[in-house]
């Protein structure tokens, strides 16, 4: 099948490698000229996504890894072609937030108190009139680096942090502030796909890990790692309060395509923080290893509005963990950095498991068909384990991680760690799952 992959960054190259490795003809656009230079000698990149239109056919897949094309993707299915990604209503959903809690509500799912300010100083005003814990957010597909959870229960900290953006601020940086009640208990998301009708697949559950430090210290970032298990329970209560509840605006949105609900969880209720309404990574590295379906397949029944017998480890837990380098986080920020081209190194011969477990990001091939560090951002890789306990699956992670040497490398020793310790328990006590 001819495949084409419309990309923001190159988010789902490691999908692209997957999709070629089934025997498929893939094609990739990436929009973000930083990203471009990445995965050389891996897959085939074209400047014109436009001008592959005939080659990838009504008979062909075309996806989409990002928001921003929602629009383009409705467009494309009325002219008859595969699209799995997204839509325009579902773009809206994720990067409005206040619209994204609109639908929520609407859909009778309990929200969290938030809003929305078109300036730093109506933000400011707000919290000195409203003094508790806010949590501050940006509306649009901004970098989490901006985002702050309060701590101060008269708002001090937060409107030192608001300030500190305004005699800071960019306008390519800090957009649109969201400020949101905080909320205390067990962060965790619930996703699923959809295919424009139904429900597609078993139910992801997942726990995202932004921090840059262990134990939840540092700036927020995308994403450090996470940890995912897929669950075919439809009577799942985290599920029937969440995600479940919103297949009709799904429906009415022409959705095809991922979507997941950030939660807080605590004894008295789940509450809602925001969608993701297009494929989470590195969510979708966790849940093609934790699958023996062909993607092609799946998405493209996806795409069709077709159901599909998705194929995955029941039982099983996937942890999924970020590799990088400096100047990553502060890379996002845009400054001009320098091109690392570090070479990527093995301590010994992996096996075929183990290199389906590595998934590149910033990287590119050489000539002789050595890895290197081809990007500025320093989001080199991620490296993924499965396994029947969260333990197992973070030793399977981990002990694949030792046998790469990549210069200035760091990574999160803990991710998995304290929900297995901790919040999982409290899940069960209080009858989230079983």
């Amino acid at each position: 099948m001819n495949i084409l992959m419309v990309s923001n960054d190159l988010s789902a190259g490691d999908l692209c490698i997957r999709l070629m490795k089934e025997g498929h003809d893939v094609k990739v656009f990436v929009s973000d000229k930083r990203q471009s230079v990445d995965l050389e000698r891996m897959i085939v990149k074209v400047r014109d996504w436009k001008r592959e239109l005939r080659w990838v056919g009504k008979d062909g897949l075309i996806l989409f890894d990002g928001t921003g094309w929602g629009d383009i993707q409705d467009q494309l299915r009325k002219k008859g072609y595969s699209v799995t990604g997204g839509s325009e209503l579902g773009d809206r959903s994720e990067e409005d937030r206040a619209y994204g809690q609109t639908i929520l509500w609407a859909s009778g799912v309990r929200i969290v108190t938030s809003v929305d300010f078109s300036s730093l100083d109506e933000a400011i005003d707000f919290v000195k009139k409203h003094p508790r814990k806010w949590v501050i957010k940006q509306n649009g597909n901004a970098s989490k680096i901006f985002n702050y959870v309060g701590s101060m229960s008269d708002g001090s900290d937060v409107i030192n942090v608001l300030g500190h953006y305004r005699e800071h601020q960019k306008k390519k940086h800090i957009v649109n502030i969201e400020l949101q009640e905080r909320i205390y208990g067990v962060e965790i998301g619930i996703g699923r796909y959809f295919n424009g009708n139904d429900w597609v697949g078993p139910i992801e559950m997942n726990v995202e890990h932004k921090d840059l430090c262990d134990g939840d210290l540092g700036p927020k970032t995308f994403e450090m790692g996470t940890l995912t298990w897929y669950d075919d329970d439809e009577e799942n209560p985290l599920y029937k309060e969440t995600l479940a509840k919103v297949a009709d605006f799904l429906r009415s949105a022409k959705f095809h395509g991922d979507v997941d609900i950030n939660c807080i969880v605590n004894e008295r209720g789940v509450f809602p923080l925001e969608f993701t309404a297009r494929f989470g990574f590195p969510a979708l590295q966790l849940q093609m290893a934790l699958s023996s379906s062909p993607w092609g397949e799946f998405l493209k029944a996806v795409a069709d509005g077709r159901p599909y017998d998705f194929k995955y480890e029941k039982g099983k837990y996937g942890v999924v963990i970020l590799v990088a380098i400096p100047p990553f986080p502060f890379s996002i920020l845009g400054r001009k950095i320098e091109r690392q081209d570090l070479d990527i190194f093995f301590r010994e011969k992996l096996t075929e498991d183990e290199w389906n477990r590595i998934h590149f990001q910033e990287v590119s091939r050489s000539e002789d068909g050595n890895y290197y560090v081809s990007g500025e951002g320093g989001q080199v890789l991620h490296v993924s384990g499965i396994g029947d306990t969260i333990e197992m699956a973070r030793e399977n992670a981990y002990g694949l991680i030792k046998k790469i040497i990549i210069p200035k490398m760091f990574y999160r020793t803990d991710i998995g760690l304290r929900f297995m310790t901790r919040d999982l328990p409290k899940l069960r006590e209080w009858g989230w799952l079983k």
